[in-house]
């Protein structure tokens, strides 16, 4: 079998690419994962928590807004818009965000699940992928694997990722004292849904960071998440790319402010009638070592003490990295850069030896070239849309030439 775009992975950005190039005339596409079905942050789909853009950061609105398959076509398939409506929910619980998207997922006959796909080889004329039911052509290759958890060395082997907290959640309630690691978005919901759930015991918060921080969500600082960022950025020398991303950690790595006011009304409830909460919050601390029992190793980043706790269990909230596409690419002349990073085109296209004629594209594996809005949701159509219009080798959906009120860069000052 023959296509002109296979992708691996079935997470949103692929599920984007597919419902975006299901109506295009001529075009064949198959997209294989290697689940059983589409599951998004099955971990994290906490009561009460939800998705840090607005519902129109779905699979297709921001390109095309009358796509059968957006997020309002979901709400009126299930008869539910009559009270999305009235909920007046400009940001969705996740778990609806998910169903939406295993919705979507399940009217795509391009998406394959239970097909696993590990390598990639140039024919001299095409991609070849292994898959169930014998290998798979494919003029273009889009990777779109997604991430995995991050545990810090000294916790491995002792820790819970964030990413697999609900199904540990009940041994955490039940414990009598218990750590979460990382002041990020996903470690304040874990805190605030075992601050709800906890009627006993010590439950300790630190983070390196120093202070625990609202993400930004100005309207100018949301715009460095536009395609005018994105082209900007993607532009600048690798060294000064490299030295902005993590100066940019409140882009990506904040909390959200009704979070953070949700954790202090539960903390000042537990005041009321006198005393404080047997709850530790401590900014400015790193993990120097862990031993099983569980006892860490701590220091305070700024003070230099140094401290050493018991605890029953620890949660790392320390995010996640881009899962290596390095079996995926190890038999392609993949060109890298000074740190062994694959060297991403504008348009997503990874660049390799011209003599490979197809053209591999990747979907969240590219930060170092493209900016923080790599995995923001938010750019998930407009990225899927431009690798199309490359596959295609034409405009099949147009793209706003601007897209910000900022200007970055001083070519359009004066």
């Amino acid at each position: 079998m023959t296509v002109d775009l296979a992708g691996v992975g079935i997470g949103p950005f692929n599920l984007s690419l597919a419902a975006l190039a299901d109506p295009v005339p001529g075009l064949k596409a198959l997209f294989f994962e290697r689940r059983p079905e589409f599951r998004w942050h099955p971990g994290l789909l906490i009561d009460g928590t939800t998705l840090q853009v607005p519902f129109l950061a779905d699979l297709v609105s921001l390109v095309d807004p009358t796509h059968p398959l957006s997020f309002l076509s979901y709400l009126r398939d299930r008869d539910r818009l009559f009270p999305f409506y009235f909920a007046e929910r400009f940001h969705i619980p996740r778990t609806e965000y998910d169903d939406y998207c295993r919705w979507a997922s399940e009217r795509l006959p391009a998406c394959r699940f239970d097909h696993d796909v590990s390598t990639a080889r140039w024919t001299g004329t095409a991609f070849e992928l292994d898959v169930p039911g014998g290998p798979v052509q494919a003029r273009n290759l889009v990777l779109g694997v997604g991430t995995e958890p991050v545990v810090p060395e000294p916790l491995r082997g002792l820790a819970i990722h964030s990413a697999d907290y609900l199904a540990h959640r009940h041994e955490l309630v039940a414990a009598n004292d218990v750590t979460v690691v990382g002041a990020g978005q996903s470690g304040a919901e874990v805190v605030l849904d075992l601050l709800r759930r906890r009627t006993h015991g010590t439950l300790r918060w630190i983070a390196r960071t120093p202070a625990f921080a609202p993400m930004e969500y100005s309207k100018l600082g949301l715009e460095q998440f536009t395609p005018d960022y994105v082209r900007f950025f993607h532009g600048l020398d690798q060294g000064v790319r490299d030295r902005l991303v993590p100066s940019q950690w409140q882009l990506y790595k904040g909390i959200s402010a009704d979070t953070i006011e949700a954790i202090h009304d539960e903390l000042y409830q537990r005041t009321v009638g006198g005393g404080w909460p047997d709850v530790v919050l401590a900014p400015g601390v790193e993990v120097l070592a862990a031993r099983p029992g569980i006892e860490l190793d701590l220091r305070h980043t700024q003070q230099g003490t140094a401290a050493t706790v018991r605890t029953d269990a620890v949660v790392c909230a320390t995010g996640y990295t881009e899962r290596d596409l390095g079996p995926l690419l190890k038999d392609l002349p993949v060109e890298r850069d000074a740190a062994g990073r694959i060297v991403v085109d504008a348009d997503y296209r990874v660049r390799m030896d011209p003599a490979v004629t197809g053209s591999v594209f990747v979907q969240n594996a590219e930060r170092h070239t493209h900016g923080v809005g790599a995995p923001d949701l938010g750019l998930a159509a407009w990225r899927a849309a431009t690798i199309l219009n490359a596959v295609c080798g034409r405009e099949v959906y147009r793209l706003p030439k601007r897209t910000a009120f900022t200007t970055f860069g001083l070519g359009e000052v004066g």
